[in-house]
């Protein structure tokens, strides 16, 4: 894949991460936000301090939520897209709207679901100041180690299919990958934070939201890559019709 391909995969992944990123921004608006204004309500009424806003709750549910939401969504999909270059024709003989959504499913699990189980996103009100900054390094701690056992579990079903076949290569890895991940989730260091008279019912509807987010910008993400990276990885022939033969020319 030369250069020019990638530059334009590229290109094309930020666009279709700036399309996912406006109809993720559209379900966080609509699921998410009533959420966080649960949230806030319940943080308020039991807080006795009552500081100034920096900025008001109106700016950050719209200017502040589209900007952060529509920013992540084109940097996502330039990342996407250059793991897509690297990824396509190693991970078997897809096309390219097959990889590209393979490669989005894989990506949900790995960098968001299996991150997600170990620690999940919390509300506004959930969760202690003092310890904000070490379950911060511990969530990106699993979203690296998850991405590192993804790929060696690539490799290691890659490695074992000459020996055991496709099947049960697959398998195996799969069982290497279950194993790493369940360990990974006993030894590092879990916190339950949630106020006791907290909503289970917010706190999960929350989640859910956070995760419905996830799921729509990834696989709106792989199906409008995929749609744009055929474009330049399998154009299409233009057809020609019999006036365009050149006549010959009598001698």
């Amino acid at each position: 894949m030369n250069s020019a391909t990638v530059r334009n995969l590229l290109v094309r992944g930020m666009l279709a991460g700036l399309a996912a990123g406006l109809l993720a921004l559209i379900v966080a608006y609509f699921l998410g936000e009533p959420r966080v204004d649960a949230a806030i309500a319940y943080e308020e009424a039991h807080s006795h301090e009552h500081g100034m806003e920096v900025v008001s709750r109106t700016m950050q549910s719209t200017a502040g939520l589209s900007t952060g939401v529509l920013v992540y969504g084109v940097a996502f999909g330039g990342i996407a897209a250059l793991a897509y270059c690297f990824a396509l024709g190693r991970i078997g003989r897809f096309g390219p709207r097959a990889s590209a959504l393979l490669l989005a499913a894989a990506g949900l699990v790995t960098v968001y679901v299996v991150p997600f189980l170990k620690y999940p996103a919390n509300p506004p009100s959930v969760g202690d100041p003092d310890t904000i900054g070490k379950r911060t390094t511990l969530y990106f701690l699993m979203v690296v180690l998850s991405v590192l056992l993804a790929v060696a579990t690539v490799i290691l079903g890659k490695r074992l299919a000459p020996r055991l076949g496709n099947w049960n290569a697959t398998l195996a890895a799969g069982a290497f990958l279950v194993l790493a991940i369940g360990l990974a989730y006993a030894f590092l260091p879990s916190f339950n934070e949630v106020p006791k008279d907290f909503s289970a019912t917010l706190l999960w509807q929350f989640r859910l939201a956070a995760l419905a987010v996830q799921l729509t910008l990834w696989t709106s993400f792989g199906l409008v890559f995929g749609v744009l990276a055929e474009r330049v990885l399998a154009p299409k022939p233009v057809p020609t019709n019999g006036a365009a033969r050149p006549t010959p020319v009598a001698h």
